[in-house]
C-alpha cells in the first residue's frame, strides 16, 4: 500500500473580536513612540507577525494608501485596518485610541511647562525612551526588508532612497512618487524584477486579512454610501469649530486656532516636518500665539510622547490660548484651545479613509499596482533606514565630540531583546524608561 503523505492545509487565523481589537488599540495608543515610521514599525510587529489580523501584503497596500494622504499617515493607517477589520466602528475606535492617550499625556506636559518650565524627571524618563525607539526603528528596518527586498533593484531601490533622504534631504512625497513611477515603468518593462510584492508570511496559519481573502462587504464602493460620509464626517469636522465662533467670536483665538488647523489638515502632506516650518512662521508672526522657542519645545515634548508627531499643533493651540485667554481663565482657554487643535487635526484622517478606502481595496491585485506598491515599499525601507539613523546620531552622540555610551548599550539591550527574543515592545519601553530614570539618579542629576 502506497502511504502518501500530504501537508495538511493552513489554517485562518480566528478573527479578532471586537472587544480584543479595542484593547489592542487601547494599548497602541500608550506604546505608539518614535513617530510615524516607529508607530509603523510597532504595527508592523504587532499586527502582521505576531496577531496576524493582516498580511505583509495588505499590510503594505493600505500604508502607501495613506502616505498619499494629507495627515498622519501612521493614524490613517490604524483607522484603515481598525475598518477592514470591524467596519466603521473598528475604524473610528482604532483612530480615536491612537490619539486619546497622547492628548492627555501632552495636555499634562504643555500645562506643567506653561506653569512651571521644564521638569527634569520627566526629561530623564524621556532619555531611556530614545534608545528603545531608536531599536524600534531598526527592528522594523530588518524585518520590513528581508519581506521586501528580493532582489537587487529592490536593495538599489532601497540604497537610493536612504541616499536621497539623507544626504540630498529629498522631501518624502517626492521620493514615495519617484519610486511609484519606476515601479509602474518596472511593472511593464521588468516585470520578473518589479512584480515581487511582499507575500501572506509563512507559517500553519493565514492572516485574518489575507491575501487570498476577499474584500470584506462593508468595503465594497457605494456612491449613496461615499455621500452619506462626508456629509457626516464634514459636519463632525466643522460644527464644532462653528460653535465655537458663534459663542467667543469670529476674531477669537480659539475660533482662528480651529479655522487655521483645519487648513492646515488639508495640506499636511510629507508629515510632520513638512508642515512644521508652516505652522510655526504662522504661529509666532501672523497670529503672534507663540513665543520664540516655544515651537523648539513643544516638538521636543511631542516627539517623546506616544501618538503621533503632529501632536506638537496641540501645544501650540495649548500655548497660544493659555498665552491668549480673551477673558477666560488660562487653564481653561488652554484646555479648549488643545482640544480644538486637535480635533480639526484628526477627524479629517476619518473622512479620508471610509470615503477613500472601498476604491482602494478594488484596486488590489492589479498588476500595475502592484509593481508600483512594490518599489515604493523598496524605497520605505530606505526612509525607515534614514530614522534609524538620523535617531541614533542625535541619541548617541548628543553633543559635540561625546559619546553616550549609555544610549548605545541601552539601544542594543531594547534591539536584542526584540529582534532575538522577540519581547514585547510595552516591557522594552518600561523598562528603558525606568533606566533612563535610575541612570540619571546615579550620575547625582537633581530631578527636583
Amino acid at each position: 500500500m502506497n502511504f502518501q503523505q500530504t501537508t495538511p492545509p493552513p489554517k485562518r487565523q480566528v478573527a479578532p473580536s471586537f472587544g480584543t481589537a479595542f484593547r489592542f488599540w487601547l494599548k497602541l495608543g500608550f506604546i505608539s513612540f518614535g513617530g510615524p515610521t516607529g508607530q509603523i514599525a510597532i504595527m508592523q510587529t504587532e499586527l502582521v507577525e505576531k496577531k496576524r489580523w493582516i498580511s505583509q501584503s495588505r499590510f503594505l497596500h493600505a500604508l502607501n494608501f495613506c502616505m498619499l494622504l494629507p495627515g498622519p499617515e501612521a493614524q490613517q493607517l490604524a483607522i484603515y485596518v481598525g475598518w477592514l477589520l470591524h467596519k466603521t466602528w473598528g475604524g473610528i475606535v482604532a483612530g480615536a485610541f491612537f490619539v486619546i492617550p497622547s492628548i492627555f499625556i501632552l495636555w499634562t506636559l504643555s500645562f506643567i511647562y506653561a506653569a512651571y518650565g521644564n521638569v527634569p524627571w520627566i526629561a530623564a524618563i524621556f532619555y531611556g525612551f530614545k534608545p528603545a525607539v531608536t531599536a524600534i526603528v531598526l527592528t522594523a528596518v530588518i524585518r520590513i526588508g528581508r519581506r521586501s527586498l528580493k532582489n537587487e533593484v529592490m536593495w538599489a531601490l532601497a540604497a537610493l532612497a536612504f541616499i536621497a533622504i539623507y544626504f540630498f534631504k529629498a522631501p518624502f512625497p517626492a521620493i514615495v512618487l519617484s519610486a511609484g513611477i519606476i515601479g509602474f515603468l518596472g511593472g511593464l518593462l521588468w516585470k520578473s524584477k518589479f512584480n515581487s510584492g511582499a507575500k501572506e508570511l509563512s507559517g500553519s496559519t493565514l492572516s485574518v486579512i489575507g491575501d487570498d481573502a476577499e474584500s470584506p462587504p462593508h468595503t465594497r464602493p457605494n456612491l449613496a454610501r461615499a455621500f452619506r460620509v462626508s456629509v457626516l464626517w464634514l459636519t463632525l469636522w466643522l460644527t464644532p469649530i462653528l460653535i465655537i465662533g458663534a459663542l467667543r467670536g469670529w476674531e477669537s483665538t480659539l475660533f482662528k486656532e480651529g479655522l487655521f488647523f483645519s487648513k492646515a489638515a488639508v495640506v499636511t502632506f510629507g508629515g510632520a516636518y513638512a508642515v512644521l516650518p508652516y505652522v510655526a512662521q504662522q504661529a509666532l508672526f501672523h497670529y503672534g500665539w507663540l513665543k520664540p522657542g516655544q515651537m523648539m519645545d513643544g516638538l521636543g515634548l511631542a516627539e517623546t510622547t506616544p501618538g503621533p508627531l503632529i501632536m506638537v499643533l496641540q501645544f501650540v493651540g495649548f500655548m497660544g490660548a493659555w498665552q491668549h485667554p480673551e477673558g477666560l481663565s488660562p487653564l481653561v482657554a488652554a484646555t479648549i484651545g488643545a482640544l480644538i487643535t486637535t480635533w480639526a487635526t484628526f477627524t479629517p484622517c476619518f473622512l479620508w479613509i471610509f470615503l477613500g478606502g472601498p476604491y482602494i481595496e478594488q484596486l488590489r491585485g492589479n498588476p500595475r499596482l502592484t509593481a508600483t506598491l512594490t518599489a515604493i515599499t523598496a524605497a520605505i525601507v530606505g526612509v525607515v533606514l534614514n530614522l534609524a539613523v538620523w535617531f541614533g546620531l542625535r541619541v548617541f552622540f548628543p553633543a559635540g565630540g561625546t559619546v553616550d555610551w549609555f544610549a548605545i548599550l541601552l539601544c542594543a539591550a531594547a534591539f536584542i531583546a526584540m529582534l532575538r527574543y522577540k519581547i514585547d515592545i510595552i516591557p522594552v519601553i518600561i523598562g528603558a524608561g525606568i533606566l533612563g530614570l535610575l541612570y540619571n539618579l546615579m550620575r547625582g542629576i537633581s530631578l527636583i
